[in-house]
């Protein structure tokens, strides 16, 4: 244990780990959302359908991002999380370059598992890493920050993708050397995986600090290292006897990912069927208003939560998710049934708004009831229920609708509102069921 590790970061060191922290979730949700405006080109090269793609996007990437994540969070609990981070970064990013080598529908499924258990190591260590570089106070923001790369990787993987392809289908005689020429889409794969090698190389300067809030500081009311990693059955043991908060908090925000990664990401290709948009046209402007509004309101998410727990609200965090789910529900239902594009885009705008300011505040919310020394665990069990349902099976929700309740690709946008008028009513319902737990919980995790 160095030195290091046991002084107080400063302000200014932890933002910069914030930077890097959140500079690596951009890029990991620009290689693992590019894919979405690829479904044209790998439909046609492998001839399958939308379904089976929605496999590749969510399944395949969700197999092992999910529950690689358990055991994951198990090793943030006792090892160096920086260096847990910098191999998940450089995994993915080789996996991500690897897809663009593939040459069927098998090679590119495996792929993209690899992508998967690559950023399974990211989010856990880096919600444990934060909790420890803020002050409680400050987590809900500094979360929320973190949690901008959603939006901005996403919107930046339709924007930048869009025109990677478009100069790749333009120069189809670029090749890697030794290597035939290959498509435009497997040339986006290989240009947007390259620039986590680099990432890699600078989160390796990060220092492991100190962990605070252990259940032996609680306990002995004193600042000092976790004596031992806490055995898996009393892990188990804490989130039973807490279980109806913890059902609450990570069933509601799983409710709310099939939406952020099952409708949300078949966006652009509803925009391409439903209004004739290009691909280049659909990415470019989902994806500024992706990154505008869904950014925005990450931000401002923590600044609500931090506005109720002002005005005496000591449930704030849980609060302001519960009514944000009620209140997205309108917008998210009927953007897709407009009948032009201007409509759509204009009611996607405060739906992509208020949608992404429930989830740095969620997670801060886990962090904040959680000892220290379980937070990598339970993070990844959020992780995990909320992949299962989102990334696993919310595409391909959207997708099964599509082909095989309405029964033609032009009835993507029907899908879309289906799945939003069922999710979102049902996770304000899973939000509001452990409002009173959750005040108890906060006040005797915090002492």
């Amino acid at each position: 244990m160095t030195n290091n590790q046991h002084k107080t970061p400063s302000p200014l060191y932890a933002n910069y780990v914030l930077s890097l922290l959140l500079t690596a979730y951009i890029l990991s949700f620009v290689d693992r959302q590019v894919l979405s405006l690829l479904v044209g080109p790998i439909r046609q090269d492998f001839n399958i359908s939308d379904f089976e793609f929605s496999l590749l996007h969510g399944f395949a990437f969700a197999i092992f991002y999910t529950f690689m994540g358990l055991p994951i969070g198990r090793l943030v609990d006792q090892y160096n999380r920086t260096r847990i981070i910098s191999v998940g970064v450089l995994v993915w990013s080789l996996m991500t370059c690897l897809c663009g080598l593939a040459s069927n529908f098998t090679q590119l499924f495996l792929t993209r598992i690899g992508v998967g258990v690559g950023e399974a190591s990211l989010s856990p260590a880096a919600y444990s890493l934060l909790s420890d570089y803020f002050p409680p106070e400050k987590l809900a923001r500094a979360i929320s920050i973190y949690a901008m790369g959603i939006t901005l990787g996403g919107g930046l993987a339709f924007m930048i993708g869009g025109q990677v392809y478009d100069y790749f289908l333009l120069h189809p005689h670029l090749s890697l050397p030794l290597m035939d020429p290959l498509s435009a889409w497997q040339n986006t794969f290989i240009a947007v995986g390259l620039p986590g090698f680099v990432m890699t190389a600078l989160l390796l300067t990060l220092r492991e600090p100190r962990r605070r809030n252990s259940l032996e500081q609680n306990a002995k009311g004193k600042e000092q290292e976790p004596i031992s990693a806490i055995p898996v059955r009393e892990v188990i043991q804490y989130l039973k006897d807490n279980r109806k908060l913890y059902y609450s908090l990570i069933l509601g925000t799983s409710m709310m990912s099939i939406i952020g990664y099952g409708s949300l990401a078949w966006y652009p290709e509803f925009l391409q069927r439903s209004h004739g948009l290009s691909k280049s046209d659909s990415g470019t402007v989902f994806g500024m208003l992706f990154v505008v509004a869904g950014t925005l309101g990450t931000f401002c998410g923590a600044r609500f939560a931090e506005m109720l727990r002002a005005r005496g609200f000591l449930d704030a965090e849980l609060r302001l998710i519960m009514l944000l789910a009620i209140v997205t529900c309108a917008p998210a239902v009927l953007a897709p049934l407009m009948p032009s594009v201007e409509l759509t885009l204009l009611l996607a705008a405060p739906m992509l708004f208020l949608h992404y300011a429930h989830f740095g505040v969620a997670i801060a919310a886990l962090q904040l009831i959680t000892p220290n020394q379980m937070r990598g665990q339970v993070s990844a069990l959020l992780l995990f229920m909320s992949n299962i349902l989102g990334l696993a099976l919310g595409g391909s929700f959207i997708a099964f609708c599509t082909d095989f309740i309405f029964g033609y690709d032009e009835a993507l946008y029907l899908a879309i509102a289906l799945v939003s008028t069922l999710c979102y009513p049902l996770a304000a319902y899973l939000y509001s069921s452990g409002l009173k737990d959750y005040k108890s919980q906060l006040a005797s995790v915090t002492g």
